[in-house]
């Protein structure tokens, strides 16, 4: 007996993901909850495993496809044995069970060959072309009209190599004239979110952004005097300890800052938890694991979340719990470059900080000019939410705690 297993819903309104890594192949035995395939979703990267056991009679797209949710990923055999007269459907794009757009009515894909349509008027064949998932998608990306594009693939499917190749020979594009040379590639889901993401927090919050200084001698000071102790327990000190605390401890102080604006109910949310989210640069984009209830853990504490969620970012392991429900969000591209910047609002958040290169400079102490260490800090709110008041006094608040560090253990 044959199962088809589709890609299932694995929660946080996901639609697609793409497949970056195969796991079984065809003819490989397989128990309940191994891994069949690498899935990277708009939000995680996470293994999808096999809800049954028995043996792999097919698997369904390739690396690099895109996959709906209710689409097919792998048919099992569940009694342990492959029919070898029956062909099980391994190209490229043959994902989607039953609902694979073809011309006419009557094509369907079914569960181990391809779906042929048994009559196609020359009139259809015109109006729809027989695709793989991502070449459609990889075809509207690129303005293509997927219709007048000659398959290669079998049937006449048009794969996304035949998009590619439609493109670049487009004579009336620019990209393609002899003078450019370009490179063309999909856009990854992460990369696809993040400009979603971005364009949804322009749209609906009123950006507002203050620029500060603080002087962190004392601060520097003390992390120099720690760090080898923690580091001796395998615990990373780093600025950004401190600075998710000050910055969790300021948020208890100004709700407006930790909050939400509901406008189809017309409603404000306070949160009365401070989830802090870190934005951490990885290779295949920009993600935001969280650090849960900051406001209750010590610095160490803290030090080491930072340390675990960065690891499992760069590694493409974090599960969409560890970035959910955050409630602030701090950005540090100073430890890349950059002293201050304007960053985009995590929507639907109230407000994100930016901390810029820590650097020395002159400054005044004492009625005298003297070297300073000094951490620049960028702070965009949603004024629709938080007004300049509240907003100069949170900045402030941060400064405080971070200029004169005892205080973190004050509150």
């Amino acid at each position: 007996m044959r199962y088809i297993f589709k890609f299932p819903d694995i929660g946080e309104g996901l639609e697609e993901g793409t497949i970056i890594e195969w796991h079984v192949e065809k003819g490989q035995i397989v128990k309940m909850g191994d891994p069949l395939c690498t899935m990277e979703t708009d939000k995680v990267v996470t293994a999808i495993p096999s809800p049954k056991n028995g043996v792999i009679a097919a698997r369904f797209g390739k690396e690099g496809e895109v996959v709906h949710v209710g689409s097919a990923l792998v048919e099992i055999e569940i009694d342990g044995t492959i029919e070898t007269t029956t062909e099980a459907v391994e190209e490229e794009g043959a994902g989607v069970v039953g609902t694979l757009e073809v011309a006419g009515n009557s094509a369907v894909l079914t569960a181990s060959k391809e779906g042929v349509p048994d009559k196609i008027s020359d009139s259809q064949k015109e109006r729809k072309s027989l695709a793989t998932p991502v070449a459609r998608a990889m075809a509207k990306d690129l303005g293509a009209d997927i219709n007048k594009i000659k398959g290669s693939g079998p049937g006449g499917r048009v794969t996304k190599e035949d998009v590619l190749n439609y493109v670049k020979g487009d004579k009336t594009t620019e990209a393609a004239t002899p003078d450019r040379h370009t490179e063309v590639e999909p856009l990854s889901q992460i990369r696809k979110t993040i400009a979603k993401n971005m364009i949804q927090s322009k749209h609906n919050a009123a950006h507002m952004t203050v620029f500060e200084e603080v002087i962190i001698d004392e601060l520097s000071a003390i992390r120099e005097r720690f760090k080898g102790a923690m580091a001796a327990d395998g615990v990373k000190l780093t600025y950004l300890a401190f600075i998710v605390k000050a910055v969790a401890l300021s948020l208890k102080k100004f709700r407006a800052l930790n909050a939400e604006m509901d406008s189809d109910k017309g409603v404000m949310i306070y949160k009365r938890y401070y989830n802090i989210g870190i934005a951490t640069d990885t290779d295949k984009g920009l993600v935001v694991p969280v650090i849960r209830d900051a406001d209750k853990l010590s610095i160490k504490d803290i030090a080491k979340e930072i340390e675990l969620l960065s690891n499992k970012a760069r590694d493409g392991k974090l599960s969409l719990d560890d970035m959910r429900d955050g409630t602030f969000t701090i950005t540090s591209y100073g430890s890349i470059g950059g002293l201050f910047a304007v960053p985009v609002i995590n929507y639907p958040q109230a407000g994100i900080l930016g901390v810029g290169r820590i650097h020395k400079k002159p400054i005044v102490k004492n009625n005298e000019i003297v070297p300073g260490t000094v951490l620049p800090l960028s702070l965009s709110v949603d004024h629709r939410i938080a007004d300049g008041g509240d907003t100069a006094r949170f900045i402030n608040s941060i400064i405080a705690y971070l200029s004169d560090p005892v205080l973190l253990l004050m509150d």
